[in-house]
């Protein structure tokens, strides 16, 4: 039962192994690569956008996150654009009447 006769192939040199790993031609990403990587890095940013704000919202309350009134940023009103009457907007006086202390 002996094998049938193979011929040996020649026994590649470590320094010969090294240079045709060398001469490999170089792996470049194509076009698919690319829009696989995007969607992943996209749906991972999406997801822990969403569950950062879910778990931002279910903090207790003195850390929750703050609605701004509309009188501050008159421009982040949902209904568009909303112009206050200029009394509204302006700074209480400082001669104003101080709030009342009991003693």
């Amino acid at each position: 039962m002996s094998q049938p006769h193979q011929p040996q192939q020649p026994k590649k040199s470590k320094k010969a192994a090294a240079q045709e790993a060398l001469i490999s031609p170089p792996w470049f990403p194509d076009a698919q690569w690319h829009l696989r990587t995007l969607g992943v890095i996209y749906g991972v940013l999406i997801v822990a956008y969403f569950g950062i704000s879910h778990a931002l919202s279910r903090l207790p309350k003195p850390y929750q996150l703050r609605r701004i009134p509309m009188e501050m940023t008159p421009w982040l009103h949902p209904g568009g654009k909303v112009h206050l009457p200029e009394e509204q907007l302006k700074a209480p006086p400082d001669d104003a009447p101080a709030a009342t202390t009991k003693k």
